[in-house]
């Protein structure tokens, strides 16, 4: 089995930055991707960022604001946001896929409001 761990999430006004942070453990395989995806009221879960070895997926709406970065384990990804916007309030969700398995953290809320 593997459990993923969210943190990070909060409110902070316009401009502001927050650092998401997920972890995996148990049964992980180093070889995976994780990643950020979110869902606002009224709206589809969508893409954020991702990465593996070998590439990175950010969303258009969230380039030159947000990173998405991974550790030596490749069991932790983390999401730094910055210049944040009321747009990008959502529930923001961890996905961790390997060649076995796809998880979902239990998602964590981002609220950008003054």
């Amino acid at each position: 089995q593997v459990q993923l761990v969210e943190s990070g999430g909060g409110l902070v006004q316009p401009g502001g930055s927050l650092r998401l942070s997920c972890t995996a453990s148990g049964n992980y395989i180093s070889v995976n991707t994780m990643g950020w995806y979110r869902q606002a009221p009224g709206k589809e879960r969508e893409l954020v960022a991702t990465h593996n070895r070998f590439e990175t997926n950010i969303a258009d709406s969230v380039k030159g604001r947000f990173t998405i970065s991974r550790n030596k384990l490749q069991n932790a990804a983390y999401l730094q946001m910055n210049s944040l916007e009321p747009e990008d309030t959502a529930v923001y969700y961890c996905n961790y896929r390997d060649r076995i398995r796809d998880l979902w953290g239990q998602g964590t809320q981002v609220t950008v409001s003054s």
